[in-house]
């Protein structure tokens, strides 16, 4: 590990700028829709737009950062992500949003798992926990500002000047590069052991099983909040974008306390029983909105983030854990590459299902499927499977 350690808000800035993708417009989608007359039912193609490329861009970021250097690669992901975004503003129709989202896309691929990278390089043990844990409370407060940033930007300048936030992540790229201290020379090994290295990784058991569970719970999660939520608020309880991205805020802080302790709570309980008790708040939360009036869609969407902040981060500090360091860039990428493909089919499988179903029941099915994970989960015990940190 280096000595000169980057400096958290530098970190931080990165992950925020990976938030900025999707959270930043779900609660805007009814209103962006409607200007190019789509409808409601391609909501989950604007969001999957976003996400669809970093499937393949993700692991490729992760390698490229393990043979060049975090730097050299995170950078032009800035700036991609950035130019793109920004382009989006400005689309004079859904044909040409969604493919500068596209292209948006492969920018973003590489900032959230980059993020964690550094943290990785850097830190370890419970230290590692509690920054990956720091980190994920920042996603969460991202998660809570940026929607109804989104929503209020739309409700008082209109849905296109929401995209002019997307040029800070070219500030924060200029920062970057002055600041981000790389000290990675670059690998001579041929391509295809490093190839063969990552992948032979990722395969052993326990790390395929944290991977596999982190894009289940992303697909759920971002075909629930990110796709059938707004549109639930809207038709049932006819709330504007302001509201609905005040609703879509409510987990903001459980979530974000959880987060932050979730070092802690590593240190009393074993990760397997933390995820294994995450995943079922999560799935009695998705019940409770689904069945429940509005105050108690809140209150379960409240609840929802405690269980996401303990979860979410355990997942991430496992994978990162479990990697050795010439590899760690291309083992968390490619799990971040899974990752996006549940955020991806996450939000095109809801809002078909949408479209058969009512909000209310597709709450209720996603609830039912992650008891049904969490019980697999709880069977196996594959998650207790890997070396703890303080023995490796």
């Amino acid at each position: 590990m280096s000595a000169r350690r980057p400096t958290r808000p530098l970190i931080f800035a990165v992950t925020g700028m990976g938030l900025l993708n999707n959270s930043l417009l779900m609660s805007s989608t009814p209103e962006i829709l409607e200007t190019f007359d789509a409808p409601t039912s391609r909501a989950g193609l604007l969001i999957a737009c976003g996400t669809v490329t970093g499937i393949v861009a993700a692991p490729a970021m992760g390698f490229l950062a393990d043979r060049f250097g975090r730097k050299r690669v995170l950078i032009p992901c800035l700036v991609v992500f950035g130019a793109f975004g920004t382009l989006g503003g400005l689309a004079p129709s859904l044909g040409w949003l969604l493919a500068a989202r596209v292209c948006q896309g492969i920018g973003s691929a590489g900032l959230i798992n980059l993020a964690v990278v550094i943290i990785s390089d850097h830190w370890g043990g419970l230290d590692r926990a509690r920054l990956i844990g720091q980190n994920s409370a920042v996603i969460t407060a991202c998660l809570a500002v940026f929607p109804f940033l989104g929503g209020a930007t739309t409700d008082l300048f209109g849905w296109r000047w929401m995209f002019s936030f997307y040029t800070t992540a070219l500030v924060v790229a200029a920062v970057l590069a002055l600041r981000l201290a790389d000290p990675w020379v670059p690998r001579r090994e041929p391509v295809g052991a490093q190839v063969r290295r990552a992948l032979g990784e990722a395969r052993r058991p326990a790390v395929a099983a944290v991977i596999l569970l982190d894009g289940t719970l992303f697909f759920v999660m971002f075909g629930l909040f990110l796709t059938v939520m707004p549109i639930h608020l809207d038709e049932v309880f006819g709330l504007g974008p302001t509201q609905r991205g005040l609703i879509a805020a409510a987990p903001a802080v459980t979530s974000t306390v959880a987060a932050l302790v979730v070092a802690r709570a590593r240190g009393r309980v074993s990760a397997g029983r933390l995820v294994q008790v995450g995943m079922v708040v999560l799935a009695g939360t998705f019940l409770l909105m689904g069945v429940g009036p509005l105050w108690l869609l809140v209150a379960g969407a409240a609840v929802y983030g405690l269980a996401e902040g303990l979860t979410i981060p355990t997942l991430q500090d496992l994978v990162a854990e479990w990697a050795p360091e010439q590899a760690r860039g291309a083992v968390i990428a490619l799990s971040v590459g899974v990752l996006r493909l549940g955020q991806t089919t996450g939000p095109l499988a809801f809002g078909l299902a949408f479209g058969w179903w009512s909000g209310s029941t597709v709450f209720v099915l996603a609830g039912i499927g992650v008891l049904a994970v969490t019980g697999l989960v709880a069977a196996s015990r594959i998650i207790e499977t890997g070396a703890p940190a303080a023995t490796r």
